[in-house]
């Protein structure tokens, strides 16, 4: 895997720092525990804005990955289309992974 996102979140995983799944998800933001809640680009709209809701409300960040359910699950060990991340750290890093992909697929873009 020579991807530094999936890559990241599969170290999240064997960290015990990613609570994967829609109702673990969405409880540990309810409980206060999730910092970042991240969904794969081809999950369920519904799946989505209810657990992003439930984010929003509790203040917690959320971010729609560019990568289908089949890679993060391959990267986390575990099929899923959401999952939230519990450590400060590592959602710093996956927030920064994503908004440098981003940066590089908008100059790509350009050109």
């Amino acid at each position: 895997m020579n991807d530094k996102l999936l890559s990241m979140l599969g170290l999240c995983r064997r960290a015990g720092k990613l609570i994967v799944g829609n109702d673990i998800a969405e409880d540990s933001v309810i409980n206060g525990k999730a910092v970042l809640v991240i969904a794969a680009g081809d999950a369920s709209q519904n799946t989505v804005k209810k657990l992003f809701s439930t984010a929003h409300m509790c203040n917690v960040k959320t971010l729609v990955l560019n990568r289908t359910k089949d890679e993060l699950g391959v990267a986390v060990g575990k099929y899923c289309a959401v999952a939230a991340i519990v450590d400060a750290g590592f959602a710093k890093k996956v927030a920064e992974l994503a908004k440098i992909e981003s940066e590089q697929e908008d100059a790509n873009d350009k050109v």
